[in-house]
């Protein structure tokens, strides 16, 4: 029998935390509510709601496998235990149930992970009740992140946990353990999350929010069930709660004339506001700027709260390593120097035997004293603030409800005795023994089990040349637009007047050009037959792509221009050769102007140049590689100027460089492929010639428009 946790030092009279219309969509009252902790209990509970289901069961997920299996032969039925094949039965039996599954129609970088046309296979097996289908209603760059279940309205599920592969574990987490493999066959970590299970007005209130999404989504306007009976809820599942008020936070980007919704970051920032003695996070990621920056201001204060992250070691795959890793530790970094009074730890879950695995911390709560606890999808990242769909439930102690209070105590404790390898009441005896959190965790530590400090620094050659958290964890989608305004200085954003004249000069440019071709004696002098002749008299194909190469970082020095470079070497050369040459040319010449801007130093520069250059400079020191690359891309100062610039301001020269070969090698592989037919308009402009450059030069541009569009999206 487990004892009751005891309240410490819980102030009697606070100000709500939770207030509609601000850091919450609703406040609706709960008959029960129980938090399950890690997805075995989940899973089992999902099963048994379901297999009660009368009417309507509403899945909202970010991922889903048919294959994945639920119970694992912990508690054996008579419907299979793939999930696919478990929902469909269900349907076949009960003749008025319907399911309707929603999932992200997720990005191409995710199709190694994923199951290939799950509704296609779906749609084959089930019957015409059982609805599948993917949501792609969303922003670019955008997911739908939200994990919610809802049965018949009077049952729900929310949390963290898909109902997809390599989620399932037990609280153990054994290392051994022969049961978690995906539906390959293939075995992968320990692996911890939590979810929370409603029942009663709260969970209709899901039910509510779920079938908005299918309106938007696919413009289906799904009835609401009625039902009576007994509820759905999971027999055996005690809960933790009865007769609480529960809140839901939404984040929700703004997309076709809908608004955005921020609740989510709204409510993480009220309740580290309200927080008095500690802030206990576990998330599978940590790189949102705005929390990092509330969490700075209370570990700065001298009587601040204590705070406590529980991450994981490593958020993912190598791209998640260098990219989300990267970024989680230049926070870290930050949230280190503001701790001048020793009350930050920053955490992973390790066990032994688990060699080069560790425990995938993919969990989203908050614990914030005895007087808050939210469980939801969100992660404590960027996008998760205002670019992809969350949901999340949050329960508040406010003065008067201890019961609520001990709930969350009981919680906490719970989550601690599954890290430290302790049981329940035994953290919560060291809570009432130790000064503080951060004193209790550390009393409890040193098993095999246990939390140890987290080694987040990032080598700093790594560090260099990931690029910032606006491109790799945005918090609003992504757009030429967000890329100028993140990237671009303000001076050197052009203005729609500009624009057009700038457009209209470009048009008149080439109609000139082309009768200077024509009726001048310029074709004479600069005809690309000529030129070639002046390099077939060099014996060598390497002298020839010496000359080229040099001439081309002479002419780019003396300030000529360096797109009407690459045009001329298009023309002469033609095809690979002419890539190879105009890239490398101007690598050697960014590379000559960053050494002279790095000798000549950034006091020297400023004297020369006007605030539009300074701000520049500031801009690449401040957003590194991605700024080089965007900034070649949308020029704001000639090619040797921006050069001499790069090299006076603090970014590395393997930024500049990789950030430059990013920029500028689209460009030149499209004026080169498309060269032949650019010669032929300008040397003998017919309307033949024009209407086939204009042709080749419409298919390019369709073809760099369709893959912006999938860049932009995966």
């Amino acid at each position: 029998m487990t004892s009751r946790p005891q309240l410490i030092d819980r102030p009697t009279s606070v100000e709500p935390v939770l207030e509609v219309g601000r850091n919450c969509w609703c406040i609706a009252p709960a008959s029960r509510f129980a938090a399950l902790i890690d997805a075995s209990d989940y899973f089992a509970a999902f099963a048994q709601a379901c297999q009660a289901a009368e009417r309507q069961i509403l899945i909202l997920g970010w991922d889903f496998d048919r294959r994945e299996r639920l119970t694992r032969g912990d508690a054996p039925t008579d419907l299979p235990d793939e999930l696919g094949a478990f929902l469909t039965a269900l349907v076949k039996r009960k003749r008025r149930l319907q399911v309707f599954l929603l999932s992200w129609d997720f990005n191409m970088i995710y199709a190694a992970e994923r199951e290939m046309l799950p509704a296609l296979r779906l749609r084959l097996q089930a019957p015409r009740r059982f609805h599948f289908r993917l949501d792609g209603s969303h922003p670019n760059g955008a997911s739908h992140h939200q994990k919610v279940v809802v049965i018949d309205d009077r049952v729900a599920f929310a949390g963290g946990i898909d109902l997809t592969r390599c989620r399932w574990d037990t609280s153990e987490h054994r290392p051994d353990d022969p049961r978690r493999t995906d539906p390959d066959g293939n075995r992968y970590p320990p692996f911890h999350d939590v979810m929370a299970c409603i029942e009663g007005e709260a969970a209709a209130r899901l039910g509510e929010l779920a079938r908005e999404r299918w309106r938007h989504a696919h413009r289906w306007r799904i009835r609401p069930p009625k039902v009576d009976g007994p509820s759905p809820w999971p027999g055996g599942l005690e809960p933790d709660l009865r007769d609480v008020p529960v809140a839901i936070a939404r984040t929700e980007p703004g997309f076709r004339r809908r608004p955005g919704v921020r609740e989510v970051e709204c409510l993480y920032l009220d309740a580290i506001a309200a927080a008095r003695r500690y802030i206990y996070i576990e998330n599978q990621y940590f790189t949102s700027k705005s929390l990092a920056d509330a969490l700075a201001r209370r570990l700065s204060e001298a009587d601040g709260p204590e705070v406590v992250l529980v991450l994981p070691l490593h958020t993912g795959g190598w791209l998640e390593r260098l990219t989300m890793d990267v970024v989680r530790g230049r926070i870290l970094e930050r949230l280190t120097t503001a701790d001048r009074h020793d009350r930050l730890r920053v955490l992973y879950p390790a066990q032994e035997d688990l060699g080069d695995d560790c425990i995938s911390v993919h969990a989203k709560l908050l614990i914030v004293d005895e007087r808050l606890m939210r469980i939801g999808s969100s992660n404590t990242s960027n996008r998760s603030m205002g670019l992809d769909t969350e949901c999340d439930l949050a329960i508040e102690a406010t003065a008067g409800s201890e019961r609520v209070a001990l709930s969350i105590a009981r919680l906490r404790d719970r989550l601690l005795g599954e890290h430290l390898g302790c049981t329940p009441d035994a953290f919560g005896a060291k809570m009432r023994e130790q000064p503080g959190l951060i004193a209790a965790i550390e009393a409890c530590s040193g098993g095999r089990r246990g939390l140890r400090p987290l080694p987040w620094r990032v080598d700093p050659e790594v560090d260099e040349l990931v690029p910032d958290d606006a491109v790799i964890d945005p918090s609003e989608p992504l757009s030429p637009d967000y890329f100028v305004s993140q990237y671009v200085p303000n001076a050197g954003k052009s203005t729609g007047r500009r624009r057009l004249w700038l457009g209209l000069g470009l048009v008149f440019g080439l109609l000139a050009l082309a009768a200077a071709w024509r009726w001048t004696p310029l074709h004479e002098f600069l005809s690309p037959d000529l030129l070639a002749g002046y390099l077939r008299t060099l014996d060598s194909p390497i002298l020839r792509a010496i000359a080229a190469v040099s001439g081309f970082v002479a002419a780019s020095l003396l300030m000529v221009p360096v797109m009407l470079l690459v045009v001329i070497v298009a023309i002469v050369f033609g095809g690979w050769p002419a890539f190879a040459y105009a890239l490398v040319g101007s690598m050697a010449s960014a590379a000559i102007g960053f050494a002279v801007g790095r000798q000549v130093g950034r006091g020297t520069l400023e004297r020369f140049s006007g605030p539009r250059l300074d701000q520049l400079g500031k801009r690449l020191a401040r957003r590194g590689t991605l700024a080089v690359a965007v900034l070649r891309m949308v020029p704001v100062a000639p090619f040797t100027v921006f050069n001499l610039v790069a090299g006076g301001s603090p970014v590395g020269a393997r930024q500049f460089m990789f950030g430059t070969f990013l920029g500028m090698a689209p460009g030149i592989a499209a004026i080169t492929m498309f060269s032949d037919s650019l010669w032929q308009a300008l040397k003998n402009p017919s309307p033949m010639n024009i209407a086939l450059a204009l042709g080749v030069g419409l298919v390019v541009l369709i073809v760099a428009r369709l893959a912006t569009r999938w860049l932009r999206t995966s």
